[in-house]
């Protein structure tokens, strides 16, 4: 069984960084297209950024374009999202998701299988 944990979430002043972690159990997350997406309160959930199994290319919402970088760790079958120059309209609970089917991720949340419950994050000063 497929298990996603996300960690590394807290509250950081603007301008600040954190490190996002997702694990996963069950499975090598290196073989397997992963994404992170967000919500905040109110809204609708958005994808942030994703990394493709098959040549490691990565994507990002123009939002969080040059300040976030996602990588992964295969050995350690953990994805890492880290986060710079946060902004307060970064505050959101954060997902992992796995997508069993694509090659090249894409940050559309529909195709993505497997969800973790999610790290809150908030930046405020």
């Amino acid at each position: 069984q497929l298990q996603l944990v996300e960690s590394g979430g807290g509250l950081v002043q603007p301008g600040g960084s954190l490190r996002l972690t997702c694990a996963a159990s069950g499975v090598s997350l290196g073989d397997y297209a992963v994404g992170w997406f967000r919500q905040a309160p109110g809204k609708e959930r958005e994808g942030v950024s994703c990394i493709s199994s098959n040549d490691e290319s990565t994507y990002y919402a123009d939002s969080v374009s040059g300040r976030f970088t996602i990588s992964r760790d295969n050995a350690k079958s953990m994805v890492y999202l880290q986060m710079n120059s946060l902004k307060a309209e970064d505050t959101a609970v954060y997902f992992c998701a796995v997508s069993l089917l694509l090659r090249r991720c894409v940050l559309t949340e529909r195709r993505y299988d497997y969800w973790g419950q999610g790290t809150q994050v908030t930046v405020s000063s």
